[in-house]
């Protein structure tokens, strides 16, 4: 325990517990991803699901906690990165060059609070108390399919979610490929296809949940 400790006072140890925990709420936002598309099968097929999930009952609660407690170690390892980095600058950058890097890995430490900022969000519209931008919204527990047609008929919800899915996207894309760096797998004749693959996943989850308000704003689920 003492050496795990050890481990993760330095600044190695601190990005492979961020890789661990990103890779599993990775995991659970391309699982959340397929269940919510789900809506495109109609309204039966969407409650029947939620419903499933819902009688897993122990279960259920004990995934939750498994991810809550995997997104605060992801958060708390992040904040102390940022501000040793900060602590070790002292003094501000005379003249900065950026060299070998993304917009997406620049951009790393805003998309990540304006992302945990959206899930609290998300979760008050959509789970509890269900809050409402528009008139004529009232949330149930049971009927998850209105709640998405309700929820997403006010342009400006839609807006938003598209808005923090771009974010989401562009902290897939580095965050998928620097945890596979910081896993150890690295080698120059795969990097371009595992920064691709990256890429690709990014592309996948923005378009897929970015298609859900898109398809309830222009009438195709309804």
């Amino acid at each position: 325990m003492q050496k795990v400790l050890t481990l993760y006072e330095t600044t190695v140890g601190k990005k492979a517990v961020m890789a661990v925990t990103g890779l599993l709420l990775m995991g659970f936002v391309v699982g959340h991803m397929l269940g919510n598309l789900q809506v495109y099968f109609g309204p039966e097929q969407l409650n029947s699901y939620a419903e499933k999930l819902k009688q897993l009952g122990p279960l259920l609660w004990a995934v939750r906690a498994a991810l809550l407690s995997a997104l605060l170690v992801h958060l708390t390892a992040a904040a102390q990165l940022v501000w040793g980095t900060w602590g070790a600058r002292g003094i501000g950058y005379r003249k900065f060059t950026n060299q070998a890097t993304t917009y997406a890995a620049m951009t790393m430490k805003y998309t990540g609070p304006l992302i945990l900022l959206f899930v609290g969000y998300h979760l008050a519209h959509f789970t509890y108390p269900g809050i409402a931008m528009g008139n004529g919204y009232e949330h149930s527990p049971t009927d998850v399919y209105a709640n998405v047609v309700n929820g997403f008929s006010v342009p400006l919800v839609a807006a938003l979610y598209v808005a923090a899915q771009i974010a989401l996207g562009f902290h897939i894309y580095h965050g998928g490929w620097s945890l596979l760096h910081t896993l150890g797998v690295d080698h120059p004749r795969y990097n371009e296809r595992l920064r691709t693959w990256a890429k690709r996943l990014a592309v996948v989850v923005v378009l897929g949940n970015v298609s859900i308000p898109v398809a309830v704003v222009a009438g195709f689920v309804n």
